[in-house]
């Protein structure tokens, strides 16, 4: 039988030495039974991207809102991954992300606010105008906010304002923003 230790001589190794094997099986356990994910890319195009129904949603948002929603055809290499209704100034505001080829995500904002109150829902606090752009024959005011490096261009059509958001290129959002400008508003059955 081994020789115990006195207590005296015990210190934090040993407790250590305990640990590791406890640890060890803890994550195998998780391993096998597929609680986690290890992924060490950055870009979302490298991790698995949650699926999300953008078409329904369209819809959805077409028969709840009051303004008319528009349904853009993106490439098809861009996967729809999230989905969201909230309230911006007052109104009702449809959102809808994806990410693209390049891993980059961009996403689509329809909604009845005024576009001060949609540059600090969508933009945040910090976000400063940047110019404005000529896309798919719209004028689109542009901003920026430096603090988390996205970039919102807004649009006025009327009956609806439309932003786009994203941190990638600047191509991305032209082609976000052309598909939805090209797109008829969706009926409201």
């Amino acid at each position: 039988m081994a020789e115990k230790k006195p207590r005296i001589l015990q210190d934090s190794r040993d407790m250590v030495w305990s640990l590791i094997p406890l640890l060890v099986i803890c994550v195998v356990i998780a391993g096998v039974a597929g609680s986690c994910h290890w992924s060490f890319g950055d870009e979302a195009s490298e991790q698995k991207i949650p699926e999300f129904n953008s078409a329904a949603a369209f819809r959805a948002d077409a028969r709840l809102m009051s303004f008319p929603i528009r349904e853009p055809a993106v490439p098809k290499d861009w996967r729809s991954n999230s989905g969201s209704t909230s309230t911006v100034g007052g109104s009702l505001t449809s959102n809808v992300g994806w990410i693209t080829a390049g891993g980059a995500y961009v996403q689509l904002s329809q909604s009845g606010a005024p576009e001060e109150s949609l540059v600090r829902g969508l933009g945040g606090d910090q976000a400063v105008g940047a110019g404005t752009r000529e896309v798919g024959g719209q004028t689109w005011v542009t901003y920026r906010n430096a603090d988390t490096k996205r970039k919102l261009w807004l649009t006025d059509l009327g009956d609806v304002r439309i932003g786009v958001l994203s941190r990638g290129s600047d191509e991305t959002m032209e082609t976000l923003a052309k598909a939805t400008l090209s797109a008829q508003p969706l009926p409201k059955k």
